[in-house]
């Protein structure tokens, strides 16, 4: 019979991830994780394998996590709140990077910029999460199309896919130092590039039309 582990996974992968994500993959040494997760070396390895698949594992539950965000955002309501949702995670994405006061940004967006060019695992799964947040997001802007917030002949593909540009861009220049206010002013205006019906443009932006003034 297998000896039972005598540690908490879930513990030891956050852990990692909190290393991954500091460092990098390149600046983290597998005596860097055992130090922070407490395990030797040669339990990280008989449990998760070499460095590289460590990573996969982190980097795997990491996009899972940040699309699974993303679907709870934008799933579940009626056609009527579409715009609402979409809005509110937009909103949620400039806030979170916003309130990243170490810059340390997101681990998709590190792994991928870091790996993704040499490591077909990453490569494959950033995409993955990457194209699961496009149709979640075009799902939305379908659903607000069909209530009539947004013109019905807006291609909703491209749409998404500017949405999609901008929440991620808003975390790569906010890494790079740009003013909180500003970053909550970017997820505005894409919002009001939406090609909305009158009665919904100020409900897009989350603001109504004294405080625009």
């Amino acid at each position: 019979m297998a000896r039972p582990r005598a540690f908490d996974e879930r513990h030891v992968l956050e852990r990692a991830r909190e290393q991954f994500w500091a460092t990098g993959y390149a600046g983290t040494r597998m005596d860097d994780v055992s130090r922070v997760t407490g395990l030797g070396k040669g339990s990280l390895y008989g449990a998760f394998g070499d460095k590289a698949e460590l990573f996969h594992r982190v980097f795997d539950d990491w996009c899972t996590a940040v699309v699974e965000v993303a679907r709870e955002r934008l799933t579940g309501g009626p056609d009527a709140e579409a715009l609402d949702r979409l809005s509110g995670y937009v909103h949620l994405m400039a806030e979170n990077t916003a309130s990243d006061t170490e810059r340390r940004g997101c681990l998709l967006a590190k792994g991928a910029a870091e790996l993704a060019h040499q490591d077909p695992t990453v490569a494959e799964r950033s995409a993955e999460a990457m194209q699961a947040l496009l149709n979640l997001l075009r799902t939305e802007i379908s659903a607000a199309q069909r209530h009539g917030d947004i013109d019905r002949d807006a291609d909703p593909q491209r749409l998404a896919t500017l949405l999609l540009t901008v929440v991620r861009g808003v975390e790569a220049v906010g890494k790079a130092g740009l003013a909180p206010e500003t970053l909550r002013t970017v997820a505005d205006t894409a919002l009001e590039l939406l090609p909305l019906t009158g009665r919904r443009q100020h409900r897009a932006t989350g603001r109504g039309p004294s405080d625009e003034n």
